[in-house]
């Protein structure tokens, strides 16, 4: 039913709006979508396992990032109250990092392995606490070894955030 948290606890109406952007994003070949989740999850597994947000960190938010057709990643975070600044909103910092996350997965889809090198935020309304967001990550441009990506984060399908950001592929990748 709609609006009914699965055991995820992210409400039934988000992961929908996820398969919904999924559906309507311009098609690739699935066997390319699905080689483009591979080398994310693989790339996400080496660089950084025990990312506080996206790696197996038991004190961590563990987002799982799934590519898109169109070539972005999306994940849903179900904005917990734990993570509060002012009442009953989701702390900037933590979008901050939601975005910067979801940048980097975009990277990790194409096997690339890079650190944030400048990171823009323009917060556009508050995120509510409770009620799960959409964070989407895709790659703009890439003039290795630098690359220029973009993030969003939507709340009942209303935009809250959007980054943009600056990143440098590792010492070791160079």
């Amino acid at each position: 039913p709609r609006g009914v948290p699965h055991d995820n606890g992210i409400p039934y109406a988000y992961q929908c709006a996820v398969r919904h952007a999924e559906d309507t994003a311009a098609p690739i070949a699935s066997f390319e979508l699905a080689e483009r989740q591979e080398r994310l999850e693989r790339c996400a597994s080496r660089e950084h396992p025990k990312c506080l947000l996206c790696g197996q960190n038991p004190g961590g938010l563990r987002l799982h990032f799934r590519a898109q057709a169109d070539g972005s990643v999306v994940a849903v975070f179900p904005c917990p109250a734990s993570y509060q600044s002012y009442p009953q909103t989701l702390h900037g910092g933590v979008i901050a990092s939601l975005l910067d996350a979801a940048m980097t997965n975009a990277l990790f889809a194409d096997g690339i392995a890079a650190v944030t090198g400048e990171l823009t935020i323009r917060f556009l309304a508050p995120v509510s606490l409770g009620r799960g967001a959409v964070i989407r990550g895709w790659c703009e441009r890439a003039t290795p070894p630098l690359y220029y990506l973009r993030a969003q984060l939507e709340q009942a399908g209303v935009l809250r955030a959007r980054a943009s950001a600056k990143f440098m592929l590792r010492e070791g990748e160079r």
